[in-house]
C-alpha cells in the first residue's frame, strides 16, 4: 500500500489550497480514508475522514466550513480542499487509509494502518 500526498506550500491567510494523496497497492474501493496534519509540539489531529465505497464524509469541527475531503474514484485520488486558510492551520498534513467499510474513530490516528509521507502547509 502506498500513499503519497502532493499541493502543499506556503500560502497567505484567507488564499486556498488542495491537497491531493494518490493511493496504490490494494482495492481502493474497500477502505476508509483521513486527512490528519500535526504541528510542530502538538499531537497529530484528524480534520477528514471518508468512507471509500459509498462517499460519507466526516470533518472536524476546527475546519467544518472550510475543508471539504472528496475523492476520485476512477483516479484512485484523495483531495483536501482547504479555503480560509488561517496561521493555526499549519503544519504537516498526512492521508492515511485503513481496510475497512466504516470510519469510526475517524479522527484517532491510531485507528489507520497505512500513511504517507505528509506534505507541508504553512499559512502567514
Amino acid at each position: 500500500v502506498q500513499l503519497v500526498e502532493s499541493g502543499g506550500g506556503s500560502v497567505q491567510t484567507g488564499r486556498s489550497l488542495r491537497l491531493s494523496c494518490a493511493a496504490s497497492g490494494y482495492t481502493y474501493s474497500s477502505y476508509c480514508m483521513g486527512w490528519f496534519r500535526q504541528a510542530p509540539g502538538k499531537e497529530r489531529e484528524g480534520v477528514a475522514a471518508i468512507v471509500i465505497r459509498d462517499g460519507r464524509t466526516y470533518t472536524a469541527d476546527s475546519v467544518k466550513g472550510r475543508f471539504t475531503i472528496s475523492q476520485d474514484s476512477t483516479k484512485n485520488t484523495l483531495f483536501l480542499q482547504m479555503n480560509t486558510l488561517k496561521p493555526e492551520d499549519t503544519g504537516m498534513y498526512y492521508c492515511a487509509a485503513v481496510h475497512r467499510d466504516y470510519c469510526y474513530p475517524m479522527f484517532s490516528y491510531y485507528a489507520y494502518t497505512y500513511w504517507g509521507q505528509g506534505t507541508q502547509v504553512t499559512v502567514s
